[in-house]
This record gives structure tokens, sequence and C-alpha cells, in this order.
């Protein structure tokens, strides 16, 4: 049986989709199916390439026991549309990004905005924290943590 594959994405790729990543890897984990599923995070523009993720998130994060490891890499299309089977956007600006990169239908249906799996939040977009104070980072993973069930519950169906 192959992998279920997911890219986060956000701007940068250095706060929303590096946390998205840890909180989807937890819930997977904390579920038992952590070896069906490659788990990765990108961002639509270069600008923190090689770096981990902003400081000030990954100690809000540690305070929930995620570690965010990944290392900032920029969305690849010609690559990335080929390994993922779903693509989720942290915010509009990003899927909008993502939606011109899209090569066919094809790509276009392997996107999603995190945001839409929500159950207990109403926002349309997961806030990017990095000009704000310390509630911006908390909402993130709050966020995160709602519709990262709502995300593992519709790839199940799907799966």
């Amino acid at each position: 049986m192959s992998k279920i594959k997911i890219l986060f994405v956000c701007l940068g790729n250095i706060c929303r989709s590096p946390s998205a990543e840890a909180v989807f890897k937890d819930i997977v984990k904390t579920k038992g199916l952590a070896e069906e599923f490659d788990i990765d995070s990108a961002g639509t523009y270069a600008y923190h390439e090689g770096e981990m993720a902003d400081r000030r998130m990954q100690q809000h994060a540690i305070k929930r026991g995620y570690n965010l490891t990944s290392i900032s890499r920029p969305f690849y299309p010609n690559r990335d549309w080929d390994k993922f089977d779903y693509i989720v956007a942290m915010d509009n600006s990003n899927f909008t990004d993502l939606r011109a990169m899209a090569r066919n239908e094809a790509d276009l249906k392997k996107l999603h905005k995190m945001t839409n799996f929500s159950s207990r939040f109403n926002y349309d977009h997961v806030p990017d924290p990095y000009y704000g104070g310390y509630e911006g980072f908390e909402l993130v993973l709050d966020i995160l943590e709602d519709a990262g069930e709502g995300f593992f519950n519709y790839v199940k169906k799907q799966e």
C-alpha cells in the first residue's frame, strides 16, 4: 500500500505550514497511522529557504507537544504536484498562488484550503502570525488542531 502524501503550504514556510505539518503528524501518530502518511510543508516564496521554523512559532508549538523540525523550502510545481496527493493552502493568497502554478485539472483537484476542514472555528484562512503577538501563534495552533482533525477525516473518507 502506498502512503498518502500531503503537503501543507503557506507563504514563507516558517510559521503556519510547518505547524500544520507537525500538528497533522501528531494526529496520525495518535491514531496509530503514522506509517500510512508522508507529510511535508513548503512555501509559495523562497524567502526563508533552508531556515528552521520561526523561533516564536516553535516555542508555542513546544508548549503543546509539537516539534517543528522541518526546514523551509519553496513549493516546486514540477515536482510537488506529481509527488503529493493533497496540497493544502493556509490562506486565500497561498491558494491563489498555488492555483496559478497548477498545470492541469488533475493538479487543481489536489488543492485544498486548510480552514475548509474546521468545525469549531469560523475563519476563512489561517492568519499569518509573523508580525503579531503571542495570541496570533496560539490562534494558528488552535485552528490547525481543529482543521487538522477535519482534514484527517476527509482524507480517510477519500482513501
